[in-house]
Parts: structure tokens; C-alpha cells; sequence
């Protein structure tokens, strides 16, 4: 049914279709029809309704162009293999379903739309159809199980400098990974593995920015909290160009990391950080913690100062900037 209503939309694009018309034409109700463009709607389409009008197709939801993006990839081994898919619960789960059927590393997972998007610490992430990048990534480094937060600090100074070098905006890292813009959150990171005899087997990186959102797009409880690259750039932002600079980046920060460990990669991050010598709050399982963040470990690990000038090391959780 949804197919047969956008293309009376096509018959008369720029045009106004009544609930009348529609119902007539399609032989349904003008209930059943209103259903049928909010389900549209929920796909990305955008349309204009107005009285004794009827409705306007406005805009198409955004499609992925692989053939371009393959096209225009500078990489050697992230990216080379894109599995893509229109509404799925989240990339994060299909990436692990491809690693246990043999997939290999820079494998990507593309998706228009996601049910059931996965943030940090069992948060959904809000993943509308063709308005964001919504992806994962595999990855297989030789590297010990603990220094999983170290790569999830390489992931945010990727996205962070592609980000940067496409959308022109004024972007910074909230630790360990939350990419802000203007104290609103615009992107986020979320790494997942497996791990043998204390050493990784794989990790999934899963990466979700906020890319063409508008603001009516956003629930009314994210308004506050969260933006887009277009809100902020004022301008619509190419998808495939942002993917083919972010895993460039990834892939050159990745060498750089197995080659020479953790340490260059701190200092990208404290340079890109919008956390370092201001004050902050965090609940750990030590209790609530306040005091200056001060610095990266070798770890990745935050050190955060107390007023009485005890050194604490915060290694997970959520920070408030305060």
C-alpha cells in the first residue's frame, strides 16, 4: 500500500494529493491512508499536510550510493567489503552475526535505519531512516583485552578529525567518546568484543552521527541535549563523503596505533578533548566523584583531581561537565 501512495505522490510531484483523492483511488479509508503516510513518515519521507489541501511529498529519505562510496574510498583494508541494509534492529548485531560466519577485518556495516540502535551503558540510540550514519566496523587487533578503552579513544579522535575536515564545525570529545558541538551531543561510540587467553579476537566498533537530522526530527526529550551536523553546519552533509574521510582516518590512527602504541593517540585526544582541566561529575562504583579532569593514563583511564588534591583514576562510566 505504501508504494501505491508514493507513486500517485510521483504522478504529480511538487503537487498536493487530497485524503479524498487518495481514498478514492486506492479504494481504502481515509484512516487506513493516514496510517499509511505516518508509517511513511517513520521511513524518512517527509510530507506537508495541509487543510482542504491534502498532502505534499516534501522529501525522499537519503539512500546510500555504494558504488560512489567504494568509488571514492582511499583506504586499503577499512571499508573495502560494505554489507548494507535498509531497516535492521542494530548494525552492532549484524556485525557480530558476520564475524561468526567468517568476516573479515574492515568489514562495514551500513544500515538506513535502526529499531533498536545501542548506545553506551544499554541507552538506545535514536536512528531515523536516511538521516544518519549508522554503522559498525570489525576489527581484529593483536592487542590485549584490556586495552579495549584505548581503541575507543583512537575511534572518537577519528571521527572527530573526519568530522573536522568535512563539516567545518567547531567539534570536541567529551571522555571517553561522546563527540560534542556546542555542549550537544552529535555522535556516539560504542565498542564491543570478544576476547581468548586475554587477548582480543574482535571488536566491533559501532559509530552513530547525527548527520541530516532537523530539529522536529528529534524526540522533544532530545531537543535539549542533542544536534546535527546540518544544524550546525547549516547545510546538508554528503554521507559517503563523511564515511570515506572517517575511515581514512581510522585506518592511518589504526597503523600509527599498532605500530607505536597508545601514546601518540593521547595526545590527539587531549588536543581534540572538550573534558581536560575543567571540573566534573561522575558516579563510580568508588561513589560520586567531583573534582578537575586533569589528564589521560597510559591506559586511557581519566585522572581526575579532588579539591583536596587526591589523584583519582576513572576508568568507565558517564562525566557531567560542569
Amino acid at each position: 500500500m505504501n508504494e501505491r501512495i508514493l507513486e500517485l505522490f510521483q504522478e504529480t510531484p511538487e503537487a498536493y494529493v487530497s485524503g479524498e483523492e487518495i481514498s478514492r483511488r486506492l479504494n481504502v479509508s481515509r484512516t487506513a491512508i493516514w496510517k499509511h503516510i505516518e508509517e511513511l513518515r517513520a521511513a524518512g519521507y517527509e510530507f506537508e499536510a495541509a487543510p482542504r489541501k491534502g498532502y505534499r511529498l516534501v522529501s525522499k529519505p537519503d539512500k546510500w550510493q555504494i558504488t560512489e562510496l567504494l568509488q571514492g574510498l582511499k583506504t586499503k583494508v577499512l571499508g573495502q567489503k560494505v554489507h548494507v541494509y535498509g531497516e535492521v534492529d542494530s548494525t552492532q548485531t549484524i556485525a557480530h552475526a558476520l564475524v561468526a560466519s567468517g568476516a573479515s577485518e574492515g568489514t562495514l556495516v551500513l544500515a538506513e535505519a535502526q529499531t533498536a540502535g545501542r548506545g553506551r551503558m544499554g541507552r538506545a540510540w535514536h536512528s531515523p531512516a536516511g538521516k544518519g550514519i549508522w554503522m559498525s566496523l570489525v576489527l581484529t587487533p593483536k592487542v590485549p583485552v584490556y586495552f579495549m578503552p584505548q581503541l575507543t579513544l583512537l575511534s572518537a579522535v577519528a571521527l572527530c578529525r573526519a568530522i573536522q575536515k568535512v563539516c567545518r564545525v567547531d567539534i570536541g570529545i567529551k571522555w571517553p567518546n561522546d563527540l560534542l558541538i556546542k555542549g550537544k551531543k552529535v555522535s556516539g561510540i560504542l565498542l564491543e568484543s570478544s576476547g581468548e587467553d586475554e587477548r582480543l579476537k574482535y571488536v566491533i566498533a559501532g559509530i552513530g552521527i547525527s548527520v541530516n537530522l532537523k530539529v522536529e526530527d528529534y524526540p522533544e526529550e532530545l531537543r535539549s541535549i542533542a544536534t546535527s551536523l546540518a544544524i550546525e553546519s547549516g547545510t546538508e552533509i554528503k554521507r559517503e563523503t563523511l564515511v570515506q574521510a572517517f575511515l581514512l582516518e581510522f585506518e592511518d590512527l589504526y597503523a600509527l596505533y599498532l605500530q607505536e602504541g597508545f601514546s601518540p593517540i593521547r595526545l590527539l585526544w587531549e588536543a581534540l578533548s572538550v573534558t581536560l582541566k575543567r571540573p566534573i561529575r561522575t558516579h563510580t562504583p568508588m561513589g560520586v566523584i567531583e573534582g578537575i579532569a586533569d589528564s589521560l593514563d597510559d591506559t586511557g583511564a581519566l585522572t581526575v583531581i579532588k579539591g583536596d588534591g587526591e589523584r583519582i583514576k576513572v576508568y568507565s562510566g558517564d562525566i557531567e561537565l560542569r
